[in-house]
């Protein structure tokens, strides 16, 4: 069960990830999370940096979907303006919205990766569904109530995988 949890790829953040690595891959689309995956879970739009990494992937014909436990308006107001399709209240690590994402964007899972901040929520929702998950480093320090827990249950299995052999790379 604990395998679950274990992500396929590990990164710093999430421009790290380029669209020419993707592509040797086969990958064609990614599901990403929001919240401290893109940007700190308390701001409202995106970093000139991040539009930038948004555009190189449209102009490397990647499809991005944001998938995000967050409420409507919250996903919305960051979707939106960047025209960048997105599914609220996804209840990850349920399986649903992962395989609605792949349905809007019209790939198979193994043209897909998922990319999240969270153990419990998006490496675990994306290997239950059956994509490639990559591990992002949270982009803040500080958390909501509920993923400030999750933290706590991450860092213990972590700790477990790390003691197992089964990580290369550090916090």
């Amino acid at each position: 069960m604990l395998k679950h949890f274990l992500p396929d790829q590990h990164v710093k953040n999430i421009f790290e990830i380029d669209p020419d690595g993707l592509r040797e891959k086969g990958v064609k689309g990614i599901i990403t999370d929001l919240d401290n995956t893109l940007v700190e879970w308390d701001q409202p739009t995106a970093s000139p940096k991040l539009i930038e990494w948004f555009d190189n992937m449209r102009r490397n014909e990647i499809l991005i979907t944001i998938v995000s436990n967050n409420n409507e308006q919250r996903v919305k107001a960051f979707s939106d303006p960047l025209q960048i399709p997105f599914i609220f209240q996804a209840r990850k690590p349920m399986t649903r919205a992962f395989n609605r994402a792949l349905k809007q964007m019209g790939l198979r899972k193994e043209e897909t990766v998922v990319i999240g901040d969270q153990l419990l929520t998006d490496v675990l929702g994306g290997n239950r569904s059956g994509f490639h998950t990559i591990l992002v480093i949270p982009v803040a320090q500080t958390d909501g109530f509920v993923t400030r827990f999750n933290r706590k249950v991450e860092r213990r299995i972590l700790n477990w995988f790390r003691k197992q052999g089964k990580l290369n790379w550090e916090d």
